[in-house]
């Protein structure tokens, strides 16, 4: 029953994880022909340039929706844990994304400054429309954000929660770009590209955290203070246990898998250095969430210092 109650919400988490993702594509494929369509017809290089940004999103929430549609397949003998680690993958993937992107903006947007001072650009001033258009972009992307962030910290998916860093990255992005066209039909056209800069600048950085957060859990860094603490903290309440010598962490998604080495007295029998262990392992299965897997070893020692 318990096993079946765990795969049931397994099932339910990658569900609520994919309809994130889902909403998020539907709403950048919206945007990315909006934003785009408008840019040129209303003479905006600053909503081009974020209509650019939202087309690159559409391509990452695929392949996202097909790294997390991989993450959901059940455990097989090739892969005993499971594919939840995919999620970090499509982690990757964003942050990569993220990087690349903020790279091409950041380009763009300093080659158009060049070009307005030295007198090269023509650029006279977007219409209405376009600030209208980046406005409602901003609001999109702030209730997107916090949908989705509220989402991926429930369901603790480091690609749903990379996701909703994105949306914040863009709400950043069609501010700017509201921005650099409202001063750009004020008389002051470098302010545009100028502000495309700055903001490109912020999204490197969050696709910079992105990829260092996801590449930590496929390298299975070791388990954070507050963890290790906490699996101390819970296996000195286990009658027997001396000490505990050495805590190993591997993330799978969002689950964890600890070894764990323990030591007990020396003079127990082979049973009760077993139950000892069992009862290690109980309590970490119980008390922290996410925990799939304990693996206890244990050896006579002295009490540790």
């Amino acid at each position: 029953m318990k096993k079946k109650e765990s795969e049931l919400e397994a099932s339910e988490r990658n569900q609520k994880g994919l309809l994130a993702i889902h909403v998020g594509l539907a709403a950048n494929a919206l945007l990315a022909v909006l934003k785009a369509t408008i840019g040129v017809a209303g003479h905006s290089p600053a909503l081009l340039a974020d209509g650019i940004n939202s087309t690159s999103d559409v391509a990452y929430g695929v392949v996202m929706a097909i790294f997390m549609k991989l993450s959901g397949k059940p455990a097989d003998h090739e892969h005993p844990y499971g594919h939840d680690q995919m999620e970090s993958i499509a982690a990757v993937v964003v942050g990569a994304f993220v990087v690349t992107t903020a790279i091409a903006i950041f380009w763009n947007s300093v080659n158009g400054v060049y070009e307005i001072l030295s007198g090269a650009g023509d650029f006279a001033g977007a219409s209405g429309v376009a600030l209208w258009v980046a406005l409602g972009a901003a609001c999109l992307k702030l209730w997107l954000t916090l949908w989705t962030s509220k989402i991926g910290k429930k369901i603790k998916n480091s690609a749903v929660e990379a996701l909703a860093h994105d949306h914040r990255n863009d709400i950043f992005s069609a501010l700017a770009a509201a921005i650099g066209i409202f001063f750009g039909r004020m008389g002051f056209p470098w302010v545009d590209p100028l502000a495309g800069a700055v903001v490109s600048l912020i999204i490197l950085y969050t696709g910079v955290d992105i990829l260092r957060t996801s590449s930590a859990d496929l390298m299975d860094t070791l388990p954070g203070k507050q963890l290790g603490r906490e699996i101390r903290e819970l296996l000195a309440s286990v009658q027997g246990v001396k000490c505990v010598e050495e805590v190993h962490a591997h993330r799978f998604g969002p689950y964890l898998v600890v070894n764990i080495t323990i030591g007990v007295d020396g003079s127990l029998s082979v049973t009760e250095g077993d139950r000892i262990a069992t009862g290690a392992e109980e309590i970490l299965l119980r008390e922290i969430e996410f925990m799939r897997r304990v693996y206890v070893h244990y050896h006579p020692t002295p009490p540790c210092e």
